[in-house]
């Protein structure tokens, strides 16, 4: 794509937290390096927000859909590798329909729906999992100059985004929120720093200029 000849990246490597559907500031930040790595021994898990939450825009506005976990099987000292996703409430279900009523009349929406349907209904036993597959699909789709893995290496990282990006209060990062357009957008206005989903589905490849402009 045109987009990556401008591709510098700052950093030669980031770590971050698991992420659903990780916000578009979030993915915005990762542009910044040249490899992810994704902290699966990461603990304090329950006093954070976006490991199991995520933001859409529809017809009513922001919604926010919450993946439910085993509370019996964690606690603050749990790594994430080890958090269980619940099957309670028919979520997987309740959070397909709610893309689906989102997205599915968004330009791009067609073009992820089968991927993005088979991970959401799919039988991932521990949240990493499932989050780290829909973040592959990501990085697959937008076709994003950078590695990611999965493992420890906060010693090895220069840039330490965890717990800073993504998260329910605004961040501090010097990223800039850019316009896109938002399906519904002539309804509410536009609505910045919603999951990645919503800048793919409604601008599809070109989500990489966004990304790219807010990086700067």
């Amino acid at each position: 794509m045109q987009a990556m000849a401008a591709y510098n990246p700052q950093y030669r490597c980031a770590v971050v937290q698991s992420a659903y559907l990780g916000s578009v500031r979030y993915y915005a930040a990762l542009m910044r390096a040249r490899s992810v790595v994704v902290d699966d021994a990461m603990t304090g898990i329950p006093a954070l927000w976006a490991h199991n939450h995520c933001r859409l825009s529809g017809a009513n506005g922001v919604q926010q859909l919450v993946i439910p976990v085993d509370r019996a099987d964690y606690n603050s000292r749990t790594p994430m590798r080890d958090i269980v996703v619940s099957n309670h409430g028919d979520w997987r279900h309740l959070h397909w329909g709610a893309m689906f009523s989102a997205y599915g009349k968004s330009p791009f929406f067609e073009y992820v729906a089968d991927d993005l349907e088979r991970i959401v209904k799919g039988n991932q036993k521990y949240l990493l999992d499932l989050n780290n597959e829909l973040h592959q699909m990501v990085i697959d789709f937008l076709d994003l100059p950078i590695h990611v893995a999965c493992g420890t290496a906060a010693a090895e990282a220069d840039l330490d985004l965890r717990r800073l990006v993504g998260e329910r209060r605004p961040d501090r990062l010097d990223l800039t929120d850019c316009t896109y357009y938002q399906l519904w957008a002539s309804r509410h206005g536009f609505m910045p720093n919603l999951s990645i989903l919503d800048l793919l589905c409604n601008t599809g490849r070109e989500a990489v200029f966004t990304l790219l402009d807010m990086a700067k």
